[in-house]
């Protein structure tokens, strides 16, 4: 889901330009990846890098073929309008976190690495009960935008334009952890040949406005 509107925005402007028309599911990526286990038919497929890598293992996807796209930040974000916590620090996120009355976070990489956090800051007892994971495919700022979650953290691409929300900022360096999203083609892809010419366009400078447009930042960058 955190490349869902660039990769829209890309293959729009791809079918435009080459007049080959790329067709997009998007849905949560622990579900992708379970789809691709159980068989279904696809050409190419794109998440975290770690999880191309285990399909790759497993020999879902054709290894060699992986090609990285674009790095991600998690931020954190809060009700439109409402007061905007300190999060300057990594203890001002910890102490944001303690007075929140609920705190949100997601299925993926993010999701992973926050309940980490709260382990390593020592307060994932008490926070436990006020924790509202979303489900595959909806996105944090869904919940947010309903009051359902009062402090929610995410990929910046989730929640980057999302409408009842406002973006707080980005988790401060020494507490972020950055993704890294890969594509890598079918070990039974039927359109192979074309799928690979249009990864390397997604990975090309041609598509380094759209991410950064979304959020996120190309994995290669021009001189």
């Amino acid at each position: 889901m955190a490349m869902r509107r660039i990769l829209a925005d890309c293959a729009q402007v791809y079918a435009e330009a080459t007049a080959q028309r790329v067709d997009v599911a998007c849905v949560g990526g622990v579900e992708a990846a379970q789809r691709v286990r159980r068989g279904e038919p696809f050409d190419f497929v794109v998440l975290a890098a770690d999880a191309i890598a285990e399909l790759a293992a497993e020999r879902w996807v054709r290894a060699e073929t992986r090609i990285d796209l674009a790095r991600s930040e998690i931020a954190i974000a809060v009700a439109h309008g409402a007061s905007r916590p300190d999060i300057a620090t990594g203890a001002a996120v910890r102490d944001a976190v303690l007075h929140a009355r609920t705190i949100g976070y997601s299925t993926g990489p993010s999701g992973t690495h926050v309940v980490r956090l709260f382990e390593q800051w020592g307060i994932s007892t008490t926070v436990w009960p006020r924790l509202v994971q979303a489900p595959p495919g909806i996105p944090v700022a869904a919940l947010i935008a309903r009051g359902d979650v009062e402090l929610g953290f995410q990929q910046l691409s989730e929640l980057a334009h999302e409408p009842g929300i406002d973006v707080v900022g980005l988790l401060p360096a020494n507490v972020q952890s950055t993704t890294t999203f890969a594509a890598a083609i079918g070990a039974s892809a039927a359109h192979a040949d074309a799928v690979q010419v249009f990864l390397a366009w997604l990975a090309s400078a041609a598509c380094d406005a759209a991410k950064r447009a979304h959020g996120m930042d190309p994995v290669r960058a021009d001189p």
